[in-house]
């Protein structure tokens, strides 16, 4: 099912509520499912930027909770769980813009001739390590194919060309991937 550009705005508020009430201590509001898709268990990514850098970016790949419920925890997440950044402040609030990434389920590739840069997302699983990146990254970032694997298997905390080993699963995924700032 397709997101309505209604579905998108509900699924910014949803994460912007949630940030505003943990910043300032007060109760997690119930997140609005008056929409059917927002009912849906779907897989989606909260990606913070402050004035344009990235600020805190988590999700879950797979499809555990119903969508409203996973935006409104990955927002938080984000915003205040993210190890590569330290704890949101309710200052930054203001500086923030939102992105989030809502996911189609994975499907594992044996051709990387099958990866469409811009369409899809890369998942690279290698025993206990694994490392996942946005089809917008390589957008953004201008890379080819062998690029994206080789940066996903670096984020995988593999080796650059670890996607050339049979032992290495790749799967590739789409999202529909909206902002705030659109």
């Amino acid at each position: 099912m397709e997101l309505t550009e209604s579905d998108k705005k509900a699924l910014l508020e949803i994460a912007k509520k949630a940030i505003m009430a943990k910043a300032g201590n007060r109760e997690m509001p119930k997140p609005a499912t008056d929409l059917p898709i927002l009912k849906e268990k779907r897989g989606a990514f909260v990606t913070l930027k402050k004035r344009g850098h990235l600020r805190g970016c988590i999700g879950y790949i797979k499809a555990v909770k119903p969508l409203s419920d996973t935006v409104q925890e990955m927002a938080v997440a984000a915003a205040f769980h993210d190890p590569r950044f330290p704890s949101l402040k309710s200052e930054e609030i203001k500086d923030l813009s939102f992105e989030i990434s809502v996911l189609s389920p994975l499907s594992r590739i044996s051709d990387i001739g099958e990866i469409e840069v811009g369409r899809h997302g890369l998942y690279i699983v290698r025993g206990y390590n694994s490392g996942l990146l946005l089809p917008q990254v390589a957008l953004e970032y201008g890379w080819d194919t062998e690029t994206f694997l080789q940066e996903t298997c670096h984020k995988a905390g593999l080796l650059s060309d670890a996607w050339k080993d049979r032992e290495t699963e790749i799967y590739v995924f789409s999202a529909d991937y909206f902002s705030d700032k659109q």
